[in-house]
């Protein structure tokens, strides 16, 4: 059963600048979800008029020079962060849910699972009692059941840290028939909608039903197809067969005000997936660090404030949010062996870097290295030219606090196995210190 907790009483390599062309807000008919908030908890059937459109086509260069937007909180919102339970963007929420209590706004954060399981005693979620102090309120359980799960709360705003695909977030299930019964038409067929139920729709379309103003979704940077011509930016194509990317085009069909952000990698405290601790680990075991290829491939790596400050924009800047694809992402990139340098400048101790070729060693890059083993890395364009955003990523001074914490937390103390590194270092006739 969910519990929600009440609230407390007390209150490198820079791109060049980019002047971007607005995109046109998604203009065609959509599935119509209005009249879910009509339905008894007992109603099984919807009457539905539809039509699908394709998502809105966007260029590379996307938007156009605007005026700066200021951010004001004047208008205080109550704002619902569904949240996932793992993975590297659970702690977007946490530290989104801090930000905008702190700028006075109303936040109930509901993560997936259970509040009693193991998952929940690991960072970032061990540390949602800094949450309710600020005065937010906390419930876990199934998306699914959200409208159970909030009952008699209103929000402005949803933020969907979750949704990986549409069964996540939509409920509607469509099966071909042929009469003409609880159905409507698309492309001339005919389907039923069934299973509708109020209390029983996920996020996407209760947040549609119970007439949230805004709805904004975290998807990823990681559905951008591979490109010649780096980095990425907001408009260039992505992989049609995504899950984000699906979810991605539903939102734009039935919200009128909705925005879309995409990160990639993001360091912070209470991360839950690493990505600067896989050097720190070699780093202070004065083990070689492996990285595949030439180490000169280009990533972007955020401290995740910058990424809870673009949604925080865009709550606080509904109107110039609206309709737009955001990269979450720092404003500048780092090689693969930069990352490696810094880190051990960040600890203050030497590191030696040892470039392989992962077909050579038959191993998989995937499972030998945190980050993709080619140039991957998007520029926060729209963010700065709509929202008049500017980051706060600073590698060198960031990592050294990364590297306090990871002290503080005796991790680098603690036993390990680097048998995928082994075999690396052993085909490579490299020694390894016992």
């Amino acid at each position: 059963m969910a519990t929600l907790a009440p609230s407390s009483s007390s209150p490198i390599f820079s791109g060049p600048s980019s002047k971007l062309s607005q995109p046109s807000i998604l203009s065609s008919s959509r599935l119509s979800l209005s009249s879910l908030s009509q339905l008894s908890p007992l109603s099984s059937s919807l009457s539905i008029s539809a039509s699908f459109s394709a998502y809105p086509a966007r260029s590379r260069r996307l938007f156009a020079s605007s005026f700066p937007v200021k951010a004001s909180a004047a208008e205080k919102k109550k704002v619902l962060i569904v949240n996932t339970n793992s993975g590297g963007h659970a702690v977007i929420g946490f530290y989104f849910a801090k930000e905008l209590l702190g700028s006075g706004h109303e936040v109930s954060i509901l993560t997936v699972g259970e509040e009693s399981s193991d998952k929940m005693k690991k960072p970032p979620f061990s540390r949602f009692s800094e949450i309710v102090g600020a005065g937010g309120k906390t419930v876990w359980g199934n998306p699914a059941e959200v409208g159970k799960l909030v009952e008699g709360e209103t929000f402005d705003v949803v933020l969907d840290n979750n949704g990986k695909d549409l069964d996540t977030v939509r409920f509607v299930t469509l099966i071909p028939v042929a009469r003409q019964y609880l159905t409507f038409k698309h492309h001339g067929k005919a389907f039923l909608v069934v299973n509708l139920q109020c209390g029983q729709l996920p996020v996407v379309d209760w947040a549609k039903s119970a007439g949230v103003k805004q709805f904004l979704f975290i998807s990823s940077a990681g559905i951008y197809k591979p490109t010649d011509e780096p980095p990425h930016v907001e408009g260039d194509v992505v992989k049609a067969d995504a899950g984000h990317v699906g979810v991605e085009k539903y939102i734009a069909e039935i919200f009128s005000s909705w925005a879309i952000f995409r990160p990639q990698y993001m360091i912070g405290s209470g991360n839950n997936k690493d990505c600067e601790e896989w050097f720190f680990d070699r780093i202070v075991r004065k083990r070689p660090v492996p990285i595949p290829g030439s180490g000169m491939q280009l990533t972007n790596i955020a401290h995740v404030r910058d990424l809870s400050s673009i949604l925080t924009l865009a709550v606080e800047n509904p109107e110039a949010a609206s309709g737009n694809i955001f990269n979450c992402v720092s404003d500048r990139a780092v090689t693969l062996d930069g990352m490696a340098k810094l880190c051990a400048q960040a600890a203050g101790l030497p590191v030696e870097i040892i470039h392989y070729d992962p077909k050579a060693v038959g191993i998989d890059a995937k499972k030998a290295f945190p980050f993709r083993n080619m140039h991957f890395y998007a520029e926060p364009r729209a963010a700065k030219d709509i929202l008049g955003w500017q980051g706060t990523t600073n590698l060198p001074e960031d990592l050294k606090e990364r590297f306090d914490e990871y002290v503080k937390i005796g991790r680098d103390k603690k036993p390990m196995q680097f048998e995928i590194d082994d075999k690396i270092l052993e085909s490579l006739k490299v020694p390894v210190a016992a």
